[in-house]
């Protein structure tokens, strides 16, 4: 009998396999347990935010040791223009709404929708634009450790029906 469990596919899919967070998160999996959480507790964050249609809206929800977590709302038709995060790995986690996240692979573009409780794991150097191309705001979770010191743009990828925004966005 093999007592190795494998798991084909995302982890972070199957949240019932997710540890609980940890006080003080340190691997990839801790932090995206930490998105859940705060994502699951509405009341912490949803009377935080704001819709701004003239200019990107963020907030700073959280800093812990070596990590810090940013709330952001998108309206529609925002986007972030293609960038990285530098040094920093991250968990995008989608709390309210659809949000597209587009990026290069093997020379093409790939275009993936986030809706509510999706997330997107990322580590430094990952380049995404996301964007809000649906007709109703967004409201999405970003956890970055160590905390989000730069955010280079990149030149805006060239994809039909989507508009390269300028932009950015944390």
């Amino acid at each position: 009998m093999n007592s190795d469990v494998q798991i084909a596919g995302d982890p972070l899919a199957l949240p019932h396999l997710m540890p609980p967070p940890a006080a003080h998160p340190a691997t990839v999996a801790e932090f995206a347990g930490l998105a859940r959480s705060i994502a699951a507790d509405r009341a912490a964050w949803t009377r935080l935010v704001r819709f701004d249609a003239g200019s990107r809206w963020y907030h700073r929800l959280r800093t812990g040791p070596g990590y810090e977590v940013w709330l952001l709302s998108w309206v529609p038709g925002q986007g972030s223009g293609l960038h990285d995060h530098g040094r920093s790995s991250g968990v995008l986690t989608v709390l309210q709404g659809t949000l597209t996240e587009l990026r290069e692979a093997s020379g093409a573009t790939v275009r993936r929708r986030l809706g509510e409780g999706d997330q997107q794991v990322f580590a430094p150097g990952y380049a995404h634009e996301v964007v809000n191309e649906s007709l109703e705001p967004a409201v999405s979770l970003h956890v970055y450790h160590p905390g989000l010191t730069e955010m280079p743009q990149h030149r805006p990828l060239r994809v039909e029906g989507v508009r390269p925004s300028a932009a950015p966005v944390r």
